[in-house]
């Protein structure tokens, strides 16, 4: 699988990773009890960036080796995922 694929398909994954890890933990000013002037209540107190896109870094890399076995060293293509899912919905 050249490199360049392998790029594109982490950054697909890592950007979808990051919309299913950016709620986690998030407690609102409201919540917290300290509304900051000019600001929605419901904006988050400490969204904690960093922590996120370090564990949405991990979680992609991890899924794109494993798309990367599935596709580039088992040989494993659409063509087969699509027969495996004929026969398990017919």
């Amino acid at each position: 699988m050249p490199i360049g694929s392998i790029i594109a398909i982490f950054f697909v994954v890592w950007w979808i990773v990051l919309f299913a890890v950016l709620p986690w933990g998030v407690r609102t000013q409201e919540e917290e009890g300290e509304v900051l002037l000019g600001t929605e209540r419901s904006a988050p107190a400490n969204p904690r960036l960093v922590k996120k896109a370090i564990a949405t870094t991990i979680v992609a890399a991890v899924v794109t080796f494993l798309i990367w076995m599935l596709f580039g060293h088992y040989g494993i293509g659409v063509k087969e995922i699509a027969d495996w899912l004929e026969g398990r919905g017919g």
